[in-house]
């Protein structure tokens, strides 16, 4: 299957690639992550993306918009909600990517994580696969996760401490500081 492989980041992506290229599936990486802030974090995280595909030969799409303003646009209403849009934002965009350059379907590397919400992932993925007119390769990650960030680390990829969106990093100090419960 010629898949478009969603990447949030390089430590998240390392194993989903190895994954699905043993499985035969022909990869392609696609880069659009408007949600992630301030744009030293953006930068590093698409560099290092940029650096570990050209690396190992995999082709990258890049929508290289540093979208702060949309992004912000998206979730103000609901910043506790925001995941959804946020989700929606990149799935969306992958899935009509995935249509327009003729993939047979898409996922993304968001689906390693233990830390997002993975069934309103796979809701949202399905959605716009329905949407789009192509098909969502699902596959639960999650059993990699530990694998993924032992390779980053001994590849010495740029490690984020947060999810991307400013709102997560606020969280983040929020509760090192003892502010939230």
């Amino acid at each position: 299957m010629k898949l478009l492989l969603h990447i949030c980041c390089a430590p998240c992506a390392n194993r989903p690639i190895a994954s699905l290229q043993e499985q035969g599936h022909d990869v392609t990486g696609f880069w659009y992550n408007p949600n992630i802030h301030p744009f030293t974090e953006y930068r590093s995280r698409r560099n290092t993306v940029r650096d570990y595909l050209q690396e190992i030969g995999l082709p990258l799409i890049e929508q290289n918009d540093y979208g702060l303003r949309p992004f912000v646009r998206e979730v103000a209403a609901d910043i506790p909600g925001r995941c959804v849009k946020c989700y929606e934002m990149r799935l969306f965009r992958t899935a009509q990517v995935a249509r327009e350059q003729g993939f047979d379907g898409f996922t993304s590397s968001l689906f390693i994580s233990p830390y997002q919400k993975h069934e309103l992932m796979a809701e949202v993925a399905q959605r716009a696969a329905d949407t789009c007119g192509v098909a969502f390769y699902y596959q639960d990650f999650r059993p990699l996760f530990r694998a993924g960030q032992e390779f980053a680390r001994e590849h010495g990829f740029y490690m984020q401490k947060y999810c991307g969106c400013v709102f997560s990093e606020e969280e983040r100090y929020l509760k090192a500081s003892k502010i939230l419960p």
